[in-house]
């Protein structure tokens, strides 16, 4: 279970929250541009920052600065190691997996930091999902968005069935009306979600079975992607799949990949998914439009801080 009590703030705790992992301060300005972006568009949610012990002191004096809340949580790892050389990101994942612990909310929201959300999706709030006594034994267990199985980068250590034609996305070219609303059926392609968006009601029979799987050193050995690896076997068909404007990774956008289905006035929350990210470019160098969308929210985020008389370089 997280510990550390109820996030720091003042009033009453909130029942409904955003959260997101941050361990260190490479990925700060990301996510103080998450929480701008969630209030910019009207959230009535508040964000957590759940914070390992490897995050330091002046990240901390930055979250508190601009009066997010914060709540120190364990690093969490499976019990047989499992490498990845190719991706270290995907050894701070595995700790994405705990707002299924926090019990003193009704709904959590994980989001990654290199989020950008572009209009209001509180609905996600109030999306049917099980009921935490079915401690993780139902349908609904979880709702995310599928994950591209493309790889568009053509990383060779990534499996061999993550192809176009395995990619639950590529099912719904023909129809991109209903992509903007539906996602594809949680069991098509490669049946896995994309752990960058995952809403949940917190149930502690649900997280001891995700703890019990993380255990099982001849499972988690077989998982490539970690977080959302374990959730898309441990729950397999028994999650609600959303469409791809809740998790619009960028790559999706990119021609041949899933423009056939990509709309920009449709997306509602940006992903910025592998290097670079959006804040380590110089505007001028940028190659990917969608990050001079980020660098655009950001820099308004920036002029409003500084006239708030806050100014640490974050």
């Amino acid at each position: 279970m997280a510990t550390g009590g109820p996030p720091s703030s003042q009033g009453e705790a909130p029942k409904k929250v955003w959260t997101t992992l941050i361990t260190n301060t490479k990925y700060l300005s990301g996510l103080l541009t998450l929480d701008y972006s969630l209030k910019k568009y009207g959230s009535k949610y508040p964000l957590v920052a759940l914070y390992t012990d490897t995050f330091p002191p002046e990240g901390l004096q930055a979250l508190k600065a601009r009066n997010i809340l914060v709540k120190e949580i364990p690093y969490l790892l499976p019990s047989v190691p499992k490498e990845y050389t190719n991706d270290p990101r995907f050894y701070d994942c595995w700790s994405k997996l705990t707002p299924f612990s926090l019990t003193e909310y009704d709904r959590v929201v994980q989001l990654d930091s290199d989020m950008m959300v572009m209009k209001n999706m509180d609905e996600l709030m109030t999306l049917e999902l099980d009921a935490p006594e079915l401690n993780g034994e139902g349908n609904r267990v979880y709702a995310a968005s599928v994950a591209c199985a493309c790889n568009p980068l053509k990383k060779p250590h990534y499996p061999t069935d993550w192809t176009p034609e395995n990619c639950a996305l590529t099912s719904q070219h023909k129809d991109p009306d209903s992509a903007q609303v539906n996602g594809p059926g949680s069991t098509t392609g490669i049946g896995l979600p994309n752990g960058g968006l995952v809403a949940c009601n917190p149930s502690k029979g649900t997280y001891d079975k995700i703890l019990e799987t993380m255990k099982d050193g001849g499972l988690t050995s077989s998982y490539d992607f970690a977080d959302q690896s374990l959730l898309g076997e441990r729950f397999h068909g028994r999650w609600v799949s959303l469409p791809y404007v809740y998790n619009a990774l960028k790559t999706l956008r990119w021609k041949g990949v899933h423009d056939a289905i990509w709309r920009d006035d449709e997306v509602k929350n940006m992903h910025y998914i592998l290097s670079p990210k959006p804040w380590d470019e110089k505007y001028e160098d940028i190659q990917d439009e969608t990050h001079k969308w980020w660098h655009d929210v950001n820099n308004e985020r920036l002029k409003k801080e500084k006239e708030n008389g806050i100014d640490d370089g974050f």
